[in-house]
């Protein structure tokens, strides 16, 4: 506070102050001298801040020229702070510091370490500390971000801009509402007088959260990276607030201008406070001491979010871009949310021999193709010719069943000769490249029911299939006009398509606003479902045999079956009964095959039975019609939406499931020959039909009450939703403009750790459709991605994924290979993602920051174009291309 002085006495004051000031630099230029000469080394000399804020003042800091602003110790160590001018252009703003923030920050931490040296004994202890300083260089950069971009630069500048505003805004939003006790001590501070004070802290935490933990490598001018360590940044930070409370006393005619004592309550103070913070006068001691206890209280909760199970930490990452995403799944949630691992009860125990620290990246040992039988086409689960020896029968089309290999395998598919960059959607849907899938046979035996054609160096698919040879699209106008409520793309959005071809039926439902999961085994019709997936129409391998699908239970609107070749009526409707579990109560059955319009003695007899078992379980024939156009007839059929009818049935066959079977169980579950009851209860998921879409897309399901808890501890309907506006805001921010991704040439897309669906959703103007895959160690979340007019299916990420290679163009992996660590080792992993994805496609990692650093250097193995990674606060991102390279040796 400064005190007046009368105008009478301004001249004298004013010659009195300066005798004082030139006494005082004076005798600390003699203490100099005399502290040099007897040195051992040479050391910058220091003068003490109380002369030098007293020189500053005088001189105006631009005329300053004494000893304390020669040295500049950190622009002298290149490797322990590196400096940025050769390339400020690649520099978040943040980092890019003006001529005199850099000077300052140089000249308080050369003030501090030559103090220390003068305390301590001079040069030793300062080598000591710098030894120390450049041993904790490691152990920082396991915290340090890492940009690594061979994109686009200015796209790379705009990724950390947007993840420096968002984490800011959010850890701001975070801090008001979780500490209240900083903030009243900031109150009071105001309320007192001290303003200035508190808006020097903020500023602090301001520059703070913009530098900490901020790391730019650019690959083509060097190999070490670039640090801004959060540590000196803090320091720095602490010191420029000093630094203007001191000048503020000094020129309020408060400072002690006595050298000596100055340092003894330097040192007092330090004692008090700790090494942090330096304090040199009396007078500013206390509001120093809350300072550094609001500091102190700001350090603990950027720890504090810093923890991975902190529900500080998650709610900050809640709406950025980067970062952590959506927080990290809560504790209690998950008592109350069941595991697909745990419904299950047949599922296939799993044990793995590597620790929670195994390190997964491949030592010694190069990249192998694989040797397998089935070549280009290898399925690891579908393909393991030795399991499949060993089965005592194919009955039940075991042999068309997963059987995953003990040892995941870590070699690599090899490329048909020939391939080439897939055609993009919609054009895909009519023509492939011959030589991406090549095969004929299909085009020999179904040529003449237009499934696919040979023309040239092209795979033509005219649209057609067994039940509607003169075109898909007429066909599904034929089943709307035969049954009104079936309200394509509204009523009716999620289809499963039961033995689908090619999947013609399903990629022409899009033109109706409805996707249809198409499931085909891998069989004598060779490659139907490969050709599926590159027309970049969603389809799986898959069989209906000895077990459940892996879908949940009354998920699906409408399921069709056109000469699918699967024996419904046989052994007391096994199957159809397990079409049963997965239609959703109301929901429409269409069968369309020789049985239901052709009056041969077989298809007679099948009718026949076919009634009887679909009357038993109240199943309603809603109408029968006729194509005349295609020469075929389409059965109806709809699931009751009550218990009545079960109730009034004469014989209890087929019989209902028991009360503890869990109709969602579908990981390795046989199938069995029942039943399950129609939920009665208003807020029980199955009592009513979802909202039409499009609304059910972002309408939390009537089922999720506020009472439950959701993945990431909120009330479910909220979770929901803030899961929803989340991913929208990732998607437009960050995934469209910023990370190199051209979404022109993107159409088949797997999330493969979905939870709510919400990236499925946010990418729904896009004319993509996304795979979401629900992890059997995670909540069941997949009947809410259904219930929202969207598909996926139960998967466990240590086995391999019942798809061809090259199926699809983008991958999004949200905190999977952290979560995959424990169970199950990376490379097998990586090897399964690699034959994935097509060449050409690309990868999305959010994970832990020492994961994404050991999925880079694993996708480095396999040659991908690793185009960005970022990392902050333990968490980052990481954007890969796969290209065309393929191992010389094969195991």
């Amino acid at each position: 506070m400064a005190f007046g002085k009368g105008r009478a006495n301004k001249r004298s004051s004013s010659t009195s102050y300066a005798s004082t000031i030139t006494m005082v630099v004076f005798v600390a230029l003699c203490v100099i001298g005399v502290w040099m000469l007897s040195s051992n080394s040479i050391i910058p000399p220091q003068i003490s801040q109380a002369t030098t804020r007293a020189v500053i003042s005088e001189t105006e800091r631009s005329d300053s020229s004494n000893g304390n602003d020669e040295p500049e110790p950190t622009r002298q160590e290149p490797d322990e702070h590196p400096t940025y001018e050769d390339n400020p252009g690649k520099l978040p703003d943040d980092a890019i510091k003006s001529e005199y923030e850099q000077q300052k920050l140089a000249k308080e931490k050369s003030e501090k370490m030559s103090s220390k040296a003068r305390d301590e004994g001079g040069r030793e202890t300062q080598n000591q500390e710098t030894q120390q300083e450049n041993e904790k260089i490691p152990e920082e950069k396991e915290k340090d971000n890492v940009i690594e971009s061979k994109s686009d630069e200015g796209q790379v500048k705009n990724v950390v801009k947007e993840f420096e505003k968002e984490q800011k805004e959010q850890r701001d939003e975070d801090s008001g509402a979780q500490s209240g006790n900083n903030k009243g001590t900031q109150e009071q501070e105001q309320e007192q007088g001290q303003g200035k004070e508190s808006q020097d802290v903020e500023q602090g935490k301001k520059d703070q959260d913009s530098n900490a933990e901020v790391t730019y490598t650019d690959k083509t001018k060097e190999e070490q990276p670039m640090e801004v360590e959060q540590s000196s940044t803090s320091e720095s930070s602490k010191n420029e607030e000093n630094g203007q409370q001191q000048q503020e006393d000094q020129n309020s005619g408060k400072e002690e201008n006595n050298n000596e004592e100055n340092e003894k309550e330097q040192k007092s103070i330090k004692d008090e406070n700790g090494p942090q913070e330096e304090h040199n006068t009396t007078e500013e001691e206390s509001g120093s001491k809350e300072e550094q206890n609001t500091t102190k209280e700001e350090n603990v909760e950027l720890q504090q979010q810093e923890e991975p199970k902190d529900e500080k930490r998650q709610e900050s990452s809640e709406a950025s871009g980067f970062g952590s995403g959506i927080p990290k799944e809560s504790s209690e949630s998950q008592k109350t949310w069941k595991s697909q691992a745990t419904e299950s009860k047949d599922e296939k125990q799993r044990q793995t021999s590597e620790s929670n620290t195994v390190e997964s990246v491949m030592v010694g040992k190069a990249w192998e193709l694989c040797n397998e039988t089935a070549g280009y086409d290898y399925i690891p689960c579908l393909d393991n010719e030795a399991a499949i020896k060993k089965l005592t029968s194919r009955r039940h089309f075991e042999h068309r069943e997963r059987h995953c290999p003990e040892d995941p395998p870590t070699c690599l598919v090899p490329l048909p000769e020939g391939y080439k960059e897939s055609i993009k959607w919609p054009e895909s849907r009519d023509k492939i490249w011959y030589h991406n899938v090549p095969h004929t046979k299909l085009a020999e035996v179904k040529g003449h029911q237009n499934w696919v054609k040979v023309t040239g160096e092209f795979l033509t698919f005219p649209g057609g299939g067994t039940q509607f040879i003169h075109g898909a699209l007429h066909y599904i106008d034929f089943l709307q006009q035969a049954l009104k409520n079936i309200a394509w793309g509204k009523r009716t959005r999620v289809v499963l398509d039961v033995g689908c071809g090619v999947a013609s039926f399903g990629g022409f439902l899009f033109e109706r606003d409805v996707i249809a999961m198409s499931l085909a085994p891998k069989d004598e019709h060779e490659a139907q479902v490969q050709f599926a997936l590159e027309r970049k129409i969603p389809a799986i391998s898959a069989v209906m045999g000895s077990k459940r699908l892996p879908f949940p239970g009354r998920v699906f609107d409408l399921i069709h079956c056109a000469r699918c070749r699967v024996p419904w009526h046989n052994e007391g409707g096994m199957l159809l009964l397990e079409l049963n579990r997965m239609l959703r109560p109301g929901g429409y059955f269409v069968w369309s095959a020789t049985p239901v319009y052709q009056k041969l003695e077989e298809d007679v007899q099948i009718w026949k039975e076919m009634s009887a078992l679909t009357k038993s379980m109240c199943w309603e024939l809603v109408t029968i019609n006729k194509d005349k156009l295609n020469g075929i007839g389409a059965a109806i059929y709809q699931k009751p939406t009550t218990n009545e009818c079960y109730e009034k049935r004469k014989r209890n066959r087929p019989p209902m499931c028991k009360n503890n079977d869990d109709a969602n169980a579908a990981w390795y579950v046989p199938l069995q020959a029942c039943m399950h009851k129609v939920p009665t209860n208003v807020v029980e998921r199955g009592s009513k039909w979802p909202v039409n879409w499009p609304r059910r897309l972002q309408t939390p399901p009537y089922w999720l009450n506020s009472s439950q808890m959701g993945i990431y501890g909120k009330p479910a309907p909220r979770d929901f939703t803030t899961d929803y506006e989340h991913w929208k805001h990732v998607v437009s921010k960050v995934y469209m403009n910023e990370i190199g991704i051209s979404w022109s040439n993107v159409r088949n897309v797997m999330d493969m750790r979905a939870v709510y669906g919400g990236f499925a959703a946010a990418l729904r103007d896009l004319q993509v459709w996304v795979m979401n895959v629900v992890n059997i160690n995670s909540p069941d979340t997949l009947p809410i991605i259904y219930e929202r007019g969207l598909f996926g299916i139960y998967h466990d990420w240590c086995e391999s994924f019942s798809t061809y290679p090259r199926s699809y163009d983008l991958l999004h992996a949200d905190h999977l290979f952290s979560k995959l660590r424990p169970r199950c080792n990376l490379v097998p992993v990586l090897a399964e993602v690699d034959r994935i994805v097509r060449p050409g496609g690309k990868l999305i990692v959010r994970d832990e920051a020492n994961v994404i650093r050991e999925i880079e250097n694993m996708l480095k193995s396999l040659h991908w174009d690793v185009h960005l990674t970022f990392s902050k606060h333990q968490e980052g991102i990481l954007s890969a291309q796969k290209g065309y390279w393929r191992p010389d040796t094969a195991l």
